[in-house]
């Protein structure tokens, strides 16, 4: 460990060396230098737009230089003088880049997003600088090629391969003329990844319904009444109610508004975001599938998904479709079942008319109602978000032994954001810092995401501990009631901080094995397992009091609610499988002469998706895949992840939800470990044999 602290000293002090003229310009970005606070949070109070540019550029020629000092050295390439320089090749990038890509999506101001436009291919720059370096590839592909002489653990061992992998999908080896052509490509596509999020963004907050008539509020619980009220005043229309397509003004119209045409307009407002005028990104989409597809040539695959597919699991499209077709066909079944039971209150109301995909979510609250006598109205009271995360980490302390202590004088980039540092339940030891950011704004792309401003592992100046964030847009409070959470509010909660435990706990010793930096079909296995917890009897009886009387949640609604746990998972698993298999219908196109709205009419009739029911994300608002490459051709892998989950949630039922045999092997093998195994032996040793793909038939009540 010496050898290894004093290798990257060296680097370091070559670095400051050759600095100070960048020093002298830019002496006041904080991005400069580390970060003088304990655990090392970015300093937001201190933090301008006009810092980025500056900091990405010096952090660009610290990078170049110590490339240079790893190149030159005349040592025979091992890990300690070619792979570990590499976890720490610049600190300055690794401090901006953080700050960066979390404000490019959660902060996106105008003045931002109009530096980002300058940022983007700088980063890239800084990307292709090092991933399609040769004299850097030739070391490690030197060092990997002698992996087994060396004297490496099987965890550096495995760092090895992994920094020969991800250099060679990079197009490290491939010649010169070839390497030209892939960075024209990978520019061009940041570019229209740009202007993809932009248009998303912008689109998504140019759309809003104006309600006049209460009457046309009918069936709308109070809190969202309360909220449109408040959004309509904000923009000068006292005494009226606005509704945008951000999901807490959104979904309770679709589940609760008995106005049919209100329902319509919002579904068909956020069914056609980003397709047309001065934000459509049709034209767009069609040229990222046309450049993804040129990549593909120039890497030497017959097409993008077969790319993509290649470096994770599935191995291939094939495999991949044949995995959602398994799950896709009985989903489609059980929704013909749940549009009937729909429909059959239709005409027993003498509606007059068929089930469209506007009706569904309204419908299906009543079909729950009339089978489970389930009213989310009768719920969200007792899910306020301040309970829902005193839920979260009770769970989280009676499981793995951490407890979290708000920091309230820890730096943060808005008031609304709470900085927790993580300990040790019993030792009271420093684990991590986690913060979060729960509601919607203008300048905060949709969803809800976890991600980590560091990694734990080894650093330049030893080892750290990790900074991760969970962001969400949840329902905001009211001037009458705190943030009340939807059921599926409540979920996402679970499902993002099941992500940030795989980062708060990771024990792995090397960041690019670290956390989350799993295969992309793994990762998303402890955000869907956490969920499980959610609604779990023994830990709602800690959590969930009224906001008002403080009353537990009754037993009566809790059975409720476990009794529909299986209700709708037609619908659920139908458009999530459908928006799977049109990103690998996407991913195996050439784009030539490509129609957007037809493609996708094209693969609905192809795979069967019903009338009723819209794939997840239209291509559109797909940021998963057209936002960047992070899920292209790999969307499939959340149902992937869902099998695992599925099967490992079948042990905990098996042996108590709060086992702690069981939560220990969790945590040890699949929370803490990483990416340092094999994630299959990982989840073979917790589970003791290899996934079983009827367990998610099973939790889904298909079998």
């Amino acid at each position: 460990m010496k050898k290894k602290l004093l290798n990257l000293a060296a680097l370091t002090l070559l670095c400051a060396a050759a600095t100070p003229a960048i020093m002298a310009d830019t002496h006041a970005n904080p991005f400069l230098t580390p970060y003088a606070n304990k655990y090392q949070i970015p300093p937001f109070e201190q933090i301008q737009v006009s810092d980025f540019i500056p900091a990405i550029k010096a952090g660009i020629e610290e990078q170049k230089q110590n490339m240079f000092a790893i190149t030159a050295n005349r040592a025979v390439p091992d890990f300690d003088n070619t792979i570990l320089p590499l976890e720490n090749l610049s600190p300055i990038l690794d401090r901006v880049a953080g700050v960066f890509y979390h404000y490019d999506s959660a902060l996106s101001t105008d003045e931002f997003a109009a530096m980002a436009e300058e940022a983007i291919p700088l980063l890239n720059e800084a990307s292709n600088q090092v991933n399609l370096n040769e004299q850097l590839f030739q070391r490690i592909q030197d060092v990997y090629n002698r992996r087994d002489k060396l004297k490496l653990t099987p965890v550096q061992k495995r760092v090895v391969e992994k920094y020969y992998r991800r250099f060679a999908e990079q197009g490290a080896a491939l010649p010169a003329d070839k390497k030209e052509m892939l960075i024209k490509v990978n520019d061009e596509l940041s570019k229209l990844f740009i202007q993809y999020n932009k248009n998303l963004l912008n689109a998504t907050n140019s759309f809003f319904v104006t309600v006049y008539d209460k009457a046309d509020l009918a069936g709308l619980p109070q809190s969202s009444i309360s909220q449109a009220a408040e959004e309509a005043k904000a923009r000068g229309l006292d005494g009226l109610w606005v509704f945008t397509l951000h999901a807490p003004s959104r979904l309770p119209v679709l589940q609760s508004a008995e106005n049919r045409g209100l329902r319509e307009a919002i579904y068909k407002g956020y069914t056609n975001l980003a397709s047309y005028g001065e934000y459509n990104n049709y034209p767009v989409i069609e040229k990222i599938v046309k450049l993804r597809a040129e990549k593909a040539k120039i890497m030497g695959f017959d097409n993008f998904a077969q790319m993509m597919t290649s470096r994770v699991m599935a191995k291939t499209p094939e495999a991949a479709t044949n995995l959602l077709l398994q799950v896709f066909e009985p989903a489609v079944k059980r929704s013909h079942e749940e549009v009937a039971d729909m429909q059959a209150i239709v005409d027993a109301d003498n509606g007059g008319f068929k089930i469209a995909p506007w009706d569904y979510y309204y419908y299906a609250e009543k079909v729950k109602k009339q089978k489970y006598d389930l009213d989310e109205a009768e719920v969200r009271p007792y899910f306020s978000l301040e309970n829902v995360l005193n839920g979260l980490f009770t769970a989280a302390e009676r499981l793995y032994g951490i407890k979290m202590v708000e920091m309230p004088d820890a730096p943060k980039y808005m008031d609304e954001v709470t900085v927790y540092e993580v300990v040790d339940s019993k030792t009271g030891d420093h684990v991590a810092v986690f913060m979060t950011d729960y509601f919607p704004r203008a300048s905060k792309r949709q969803g809800a995401w976890m991600e980590q401003l560091q990694s734990c592992g080894l650093y330049e100046d030893g080892n750290r501990r990790p900074i991760v964030y969970n962001v969400g847009n949840f329902t905001r409070p009211t001037a009458d009631a705190p943030a009340l959470l939807t059921i599926d509010e409540v979920e996402t909660t679970f499902h993002e901080f099941g992500h940030a435990l795989q980062a708060i706990l990771s024990q792995a010793p090397y960041r690019s094995i670290a956390g989350t930096n799993v295969d992309r079909d793994y990762v998303e296995m402890s955000s869907q397992m956490n969920e499980h917890w959610a609604f779990s009897p023994e830990l709602l009886k800690t959590y969930a009091r009224h906001y008002k009387t403080g009353e537990v949640i009754p037993d009566e609604l809790i059975k409720k609610l476990n009794n529909a746990s299986k209700f709708n998972q037609g619908f659920t698993t139908t458009e999530l499988a459908g928006a799977a298999l049109l990103d690998l219908e996407w991913g195996q196109t050439d784009g030539k002469g490509i129609d957007v709205a037809g493609f996708e009419a094209k693969v609905s009739d192809k795979i069967g998706m019903p009338g009723e029911i819209t794939y997840r994300y239209r291509s559109p608002y797909f940021k998963h895949i057209f936002g960047d490459d992070g899920y292209a051709s790999g969307y499939y892998t959340y149902l992937w992840s869902q099998v695992l989950e599925a099967d490992a949630w079948e042990l905990f039922e098996k042996n108590g939800i709060f086992d702690k045999k069981t939560a220990e092997s969790y945590k040890k093998n699949i929370l803490e470990s990483g990416d340092t195994e094999d994630a299959m032996v990982l989840f073979e040793r917790f589970r003791g044999h290899k996934p079983d793909p009827h367990a998610l038939l099973r939790l889904r009540g298909f079998e």
